[in-house]
């Protein structure tokens, strides 16, 4: 593909020159799936998909083609010191992140990294120090907080209308490495660290609930399990150190109690992503797979809240882009997810976006559940910070 759009005449698209679009200037490394999710919320966000770089430098021309970005540049530090890039999004395996991000910072860029921010808890607390210093504004994926219904939960917990919040529970299941011959990089701690699912999927549960009821978890017991010890890979099997399963129960810090199941490998369950937050006069229920319904539970009654609803938040109401009756996804959160960071990164306030130090906390529970795991105790989870 053509080269550098800073030092060239840039290509033209469906017959019109990209160069030409308004809006800031976005590069993205790594053109997998996530990638390519990114590139549509850019598109979506009024931006201009300026690079695309991926660790397959034959492929990504073709790549950077179907996704409409300008220049295929020949690597992520390419793309990085490219004055044609105002925002970095970062979607690669795991054990790059902090590194990319710390080259994106010191660029001056604004940046999205996909979570886990970092592998250790020492380079997520940098990278959110760092981004602090540099008045960047650097954001980490935790989407599923856009759901209408989950802004929805929120503002009526933070109402104070439905009681104290006592008690926290539900799971994140899914099923894409139920079989032995399932494989993904992930599996690999040097990759992907050294806890995969719930740095994978957990965090998203503790995240979403943290942001709905405004509890910190502050304490937790967790178990892990690798229910598949072996996998195939060609035929010949090979040890797992990762956990394919973790349960923990943890209190808060306003004294609520609760419990988490995340998997990996239940079968039948894709991306279900469940919560139930129980207060003293009634409870709410979240499940991912059905977003556009919040359940209200009370002594005497029971509501499903449909999304677009007349009596949402302005936070709900903001959020839903499209009439009741058609479903919003997750898609759809993640481009307003990155709707908010460009405004931001443009002079916009935007509350409830997830910050470099909302992955620095991910990673902070992380490395709690690492160790009460190893320990077979409770831990608090801000000693995890030194421990």
């Amino acid at each position: 593909m053509n080269a550098d759009p800073s030092t060239s005449t840039p290509l033209t698209f469906g017959g019109r020159a990209v160069s030409q679009r308004s809006g800031l200037r976005s590069g993205i490394i790594g053109a997998g799936f996530i990638g390519q999710v990114h590139a549509r919320a850019v598109r979506n966000a009024g931006g201009w998909l300026s690079a695309i770089a991926d660790a397959s430098a034959e492929g990504v021309d073709a790549i950077a083609r179907r996704v409409g970005a300008e220049w295929a540049a020949p690597s992520a530090e390419a793309l990085i010191e490219s004055p044609a890039v105002d925002v970095v999004h970062i979607c690669t395996p795991n054990h790059t992140h902090a590194d990319l991000a710390r080259k994106a910072i010191a660029a001056g860029k604004h940046v999205i990294c996909e979570k886990p921010l970092a592998t250790s808890l020492e380079d997520a607390t940098e990278l959110s120090q760092l981004a602090y210093r540099a008045g960047v504004v650097c954001a980490v994926p935790f989407v599923y907080r856009y759901y209408p219904s989950v802004q929805e939960a929120r503002a009526r917990l933070d109402s104070g209308n439905l009681g104290k919040v006592h008690l926290i529970h539900g799971s994140y299941l899914q099923d894409w490495l139920a079989d032995p011959h399932d494989q993904n990089w992930r599996i690999d701690p040097s990759l992907g660290g050294a806890s995969r699912t719930f740095a994978d999927i957990g965090v998203h549960w503790c995240d979403l609930v943290e942001f709905a009821t405004g509890h910190r978890i502050a304490a937790l017991a967790a178990i892990l399990k690798t229910a598949i010890p072996e996998r195939l890979v060609a035929g010949t099997p090979v040890p797992v150190s990762t956990e394919d399963a973790a349960t923990l129960i943890f209190r808060t810090d306003q004294g609520a109690i609760g419990s988490l199941v995340a998997s990996q490998v239940t079968p039948g369950r894709k991306n279900r992503l469940w919560f139930s937050i129980d207060a003293g006069d009634a409870s709410l229920s979240f499940d991912q797979e059905l977003p556009d319904t919040l359940w209200l539970g009370r002594r005497d009654s029971v509501e499903l809240l449909q999304r677009g609803s007349g009596s949402a938040s302005p936070e709900a109401r903001r959020l839903t882009v499209l009439p009741a009756g058609h479903p919003q996804g997750y898609q759809d959160c993640f481009n307003a997810l990155v709707g908010d960071v460009y405004a931001s990164a443009q002079g916009e306030s935007r509350l409830g976006m997830p910050t470099f130090e909302d992955g620095r906390r991910a990673t902070e529970l992380t490395a709690a559940v690492m160790r009460s795991s190893a320990t077979q105790r409770w831990v608090d989870v801000e000693r995890s910070r030194t421990a």
